[in-house]
């Protein structure tokens, strides 16, 4: 199709303007878009053609094929000349637009900037006005392109997380089938061995009872002999009965022992079932460690490693890859336990053998976990390093205490009602330091070591069984 001899006007349409779509063929031989025809018999009430008003018979209008293939023809050669970069004049004046008018705010030709409409305005050539646009747009975009890589900075710690979420789960798993295992192992042991004790039980009592059994089938047998003899004495000739009679009589002399009463020769059923899912739940105690506070892995810093059991901590020159969750410390070693307290009396004891550079204490929660301000206030502690004993609460500087000998077990016991943090030697019972403060908000167990050598670890506390009568 040679484009150039056509115009837009050719192919719009004579109700909207546009370029037609979907043209249908009225028999008039005029063209009309199939929605624009639609929308104006609606609006008549009458299926009259929009150009000449001439009456439509009913039926399904064709589509102009012809005239829709070059519509769509003209549509794409008309997109192919913009993108080709051609001119662009002005509408006016048909001239080159070589002028940005500053107050308008438009380009303009030169004709423009002598019009009335422009007069007195200011104006840049072309490239200057957009060079300098450019600048400001430059300016403009950097806080969207600074605010994009935030987001995507965000959104890929988020996939770290998301994959993190289910490294934990696959872990976490894993280890609540271990433990159940054990549990499952042990009720299986257990179960074994009362089976295996009521065996012995039945095989003991059921080999008594064969021995009685045999010796009274013994004496039975004997008992029959000697009644099967007098009877056949008894039938006897008078002369031969009476002849032997004193043998016979002295053979209904035989005395034998009365069977006894077997006693205890049952099953002792009660010794088996008695209370049997107590008695081996307290068993259970044996293998079930309680410790009155574990650690929060959420909260670790990445060169904190944490045992599996959550009980104990150790530092390591490898940073581990950890999703910098908002309650992760990033700075200072640092990891609290998972149970925050806001009344009360609390205690747990810790292992501190051979760990050279460890504090204890406990944290508000709303101190802030990242970066080194050491100024924060909230922390309450004591603490180990080069050889020395110290204790303190930030930001104030900590003081130093001494100690007798060296402590290898700190029991930190929180008062939180009557504001009161006291450490003392888990191993003699005696005190070492007391801080002092109003809690006024919910507080961790803080711990905190730069050791590589040994951990820090929370002891376990023995569990007791009492029965209360109601």
């Amino acid at each position: 199709m040679a484009s150039k001899s056509f115009s837009e006007e050719d192919f719009s349409c004579p109700v909207c303007y546009e370029i037609f779509k979907d043209p249908l063929l009225l028999f008039c031989s005029h063209s009309v878009c199939k929605v624009c025809l639609q929308k104006f018999w609606e609006s008549k009430g009458s299926r009259e053609c929009p150009v000449c008003r001439r009456t439509s018979s009913k039926g399904e209008l064709p589509v102009n094929l012809a005239l829709k293939n070059l519509c769509e023809s003209f549509s794409v050669e008309t997109i192919q000349r913009s993108s080709e970069g051609s001119e662009v004049l002005c509408s006016q004046h048909d001239e080159k637009l070589k002028l940005f008018c500053l107050e308008d705010q438009q380009l303009v030709c030169l004709v423009c900037r002598d019009s009335a409409k422009h007069r007195n305005h200011r104006f840049q050539p072309v490239d200057e006005a957009a060079e300098e646009f450019k600048e400001n747009l430059k300016m403009k975009l950097k806080p969207l392109q600074e605010t994009l890589k935030i987001f995507k900075d965000v959104k890929l710690t988020w996939n770290q997380t998301a994959e993190k979420i289910q490294i934990q789960t696959q872990h976490t798993e894993r280890r609540i089938k271990e433990e159940f295992q054990k549990l499952h192992q042990f009720l299986r042991d257990e179960e074994a061995a009362r089976i295996a004790a009521l065996r012995e039980e039945e095989e003991q009592k059921s080999q008594m009872m064969k021995e009685k059994m045999e010796k009274m089938s013994r004496e039975i047998s004997s008992l029959s002999d000697t009644i099967r003899a007098i009877e056949k004495e008894m039938e006897a000739e008078d002369v031969s009965f009476l002849q032997n009679y004193r043998t016979t009589i002295t053979r209904t002399q035989c005395r034998l022992e009365h069977p006894e009463r077997l006693s205890g020769a049952l099953i002792h059923v009660e010794k088996h079932l008695e209370n049997l899912k107590f008695t081996v739940w307290e068993k259970m105690l044996e293998i079930i460690h309680y410790t009155p506070v574990t650690l929060n892995p959420i909260t670790a810093h990445p060169q904190l490693v944490l045992s599996e059991d959550l009980t104990s901590v150790r530092f390591s020159y490898e940073i581990q890859k950890l999703p910098d969750n908002p309650e992760r410390f990033d700075n200072i070693w640092s990891v609290l336990g998972s149970e925050g307290f806001n009344s009360g009396t609390h205690c747990w004891d810790v292992d501190v053998v051979g760990n050279t550079f460890w504090r204890l204490g406990v944290m508000a929660e709303s101190v802030e976990r990242k970066g080194t301000d050491y100024s924060r206030s909230g922390i309450w502690y004591m603490g180990y390093y080069d050889g020395k004993y110290y204790a303190g609460s930030t930001p104030k500087p900590a003081a130093l205490f001494s100690v007798n000998k060296k402590v290898q077990k700190i029991r930190v016991t929180l008062d939180w009602d009557g504001g009161k943090l006291t450490f003392s030697d888990a191993v003699n019972n005696t005190h070492l330091h007391t801080l002092t403060h109003t809690f006024t908000e919910r507080v961790f167990p803080y711990f905190n070591t730069g050791c590589k050598l040994s951990p820090l670890r929370i002891l376990p506390v023995k569990v007791r069984v009492s029965v209360e009568m109601r």
